[in-house]
Parts: C-alpha cells; sequence; structure tokens
C-alpha cells in the first residue's frame, strides 16, 4: 500500500533578543558615523578608499589601516536595477531602484536604495543621502538617496493688456480676411511684413500696402520641448518663415509635421483659424 504523505510542519528559528554581534572597530567607527549623519570609508595599504569599509583588503588580504575618510555626501550612480513592486522589508513602499552607489572619495560602491521615478534613473546620477531623523547607529540610518536637484519649477504668470497702433491694427485686420499686409520702403523698395509706417533702415515713411505670402520658406527653426498651449504637440516647431514677395521673416509655429523632419528651406503655408494664423504646414499638407 502506498504511504501516507508526511504532514507539514511549521519551524521557527529565533534567536530571543535578538541576535548580538560585537562590530569591531571598523564597522564600529562605520555605524558610529551614520549615527552622527556622516559616511566615512578606510584607507588600504594600498592608497583605496573602502566603502563601506572592511577590515581587510580585497585585493590583497592585507588589513587595513588606522586612517578613517569621509567621503560623500553625494555620489554617482554607477549601476541600477528598478523594484516595481516593493516587499514587506524593503526601505521604501513605494517602487525604487537598487543602485551601486560611488560616493565623492571612494574607490569603491556601496548598495543602496534611490528614490526617484524610474524615468530619472541612470548611470551617471548624482545623488544625494537623505537622512532619518531618529538614527541609532544602522546602515538605515540612511534612508535612501535621491536626485540632486538640477531643475526648479517656477510659476511665472503675467497678465497685460496690448493696444494695436496704426499700423498693427491694419496688419491685424488684414489677417482675419487671411492676408498678411506688408508695407513696401519707396527708397531702398525693401518689403516689410508685418506691415509699418516707416523704414527701419532709411527713416522714410511707408505707404505703399501689399499682400505677401501665404506660402514662404523656412530660414531657421528651433525646436522646443516646453509645453505651450497653442503648439500642436511636445517637441514643437518655431521657425522664422520669409513669406513670398517679402524681404523679412516672421515668427511662427509650424504643425502637421514631425519637429525632426523640419529643414531649413522647407516650403511652408499659413494655416488660418479664429481669425489669425494657427501655424504654419508643409506646403504639400496646407
Amino acid at each position: 500500500m502506498p504511504s501516507e504523505p508526511h504532514p507539514e510542519i511549521n519551524h521557527v528559528l529565533e534567536f530571543p533578543g535578538g541576535y548580538t554581534r560585537s562590530t569591531g572597530p571598523v564597522i564600529g567607527r562605520f555605524l558610529t558615523e551614520l549615527r552622527a549623519g556622516r559616511i566615512v570609508g578606510v584607507r588600504t595599504a594600498g592608497r583605496r578608499v573602502l566603502v563601506p569599509p572592511l577590515e581587510y583588503d580585497p585585493a590583497t588580504g592585507e588589513p587595513v589601516t588606522d586612517e578613517f575618510v569621509e567621503v560623500g555626501p553625494a555620489g554617482t550612480v554607477r549601476e541600477w536595477t528598478w523594484v516595481e513592486e516593493p516587499r514587506k522589508n524593503h526601505p521604501l513602499d513605494r517602487p525604487f531602484a537598487w543602485a551601486l552607489i560611488r560616493l565623492d572619495g571612494a574607490d569603491t560602491a556601496l548598495v543602496h536604495a534611490v528614490d526617484a521615478p524610474v524615468k530619472a534613473m541612470r548611470t551617471g546620477l548624482r545623488v544625494w543621502p537623505r537622512w532619518r531623523h531618529d538614527r541609532v547607529g544602522s546602515i538605515t540610518d540612511l534612508e535612501c538617496f535621491v536626485p540632486e536637484v538640477t531643475t526648479i519649477v517656477a510659476n511665472v504668470r503675467t497678465e497685460y493688456t496690448v493696444t494695436p497702433g496704426a499700423a498693427l491694427a491694419r496688419y491685424l485686420d488684414a489677417l482675419t480676411r487671411e492676408v498678411f499686409l506688408a508695407g513696401r520702403c519707396p527708397s531702398c523698395e525693401s518689403v516689410y511684413v508685418p506691415y509699418r509706417l516707416s523704414c527701419p533702415q532709411c527713416g522714410s515713411v511707408i505707404e505703399e500696402e501689399l499682400e505677401v505670402g501665404p506660402s514662404g520658406t523656412v530660414t531657421t527653426f528651433a525646436i522646443n520641448n516646453l509645453p505651450d498651449p497653442r503648439a500642436p504637440q511636445v517637441p514643437f516647431v518655431s521657425a522664422y518663415i520669409l513669406l513670398d514677395g517679402a524681404d523679412t521673416p516672421i515668427i511662427a509655429l509650424l504643425g502637421s509635421v514631425a519637429a525632426g523632419e523640419v529643414t531649413v528651406g522647407m516650403r511652408v503655408r499659413a494655416v488660418f483659424e479664429g481669425g489669425t494664423v494657427k501655424w504654419f504646414a508643409p506646403e504639400r499638407e496646407a
């Protein structure tokens, strides 16, 4: 007859009061410095600084010196791996990275947690420690590392009212009719858009009005990665466009084209919406 399976028996291994061991002079000094909010390493006979400190040089097996060196507190991520679902005993209760961090002044890397979004993690990331307030002399006194502050967000908003003069008013009125109004200088014959009342080069009074565009050529452009409510997407392109028949370019957004496809010399055409220019699009798609 088949034998009966043995029942499962649960076991518990526990040291009442906790497992106690001596730290020794090297690790003890390291933990004491952590309690004080400092990170130290120990120098080897070969002048390398080990962090965390060891009692023996792992390269030679020789005892380390008694010279302790304060390092960091900042460091550089050398390698990292992402933890999407932290476990119960992990240092953070949200997704984080385990990283090898070489602190400034150290020759070896320390393994610790980095509290940062995954999109911010990269090799070479500069990080600083975040300390616990109730430090007791443990590696967990270093709660984690966080990225160095490289950008700040400042909310900027200014409200102002512009009253167009006679020339600008005529130009804006023409845009409602989907027309670019320009002016020709009677002396140098330069054609200016937007329309203006005097020539900026020779000072002559401009009286002749003419229509230019609506097509033109991109003379230079910039790719923008910051959001703009007027832009079609991010990144978007703002460009100087020389309208057909004009001698001065205007600046405008480009739409219906990927930022990486824009080139100097590209032919574009104005797209009107709501009585003004929405943007310019490649002439083949306008």
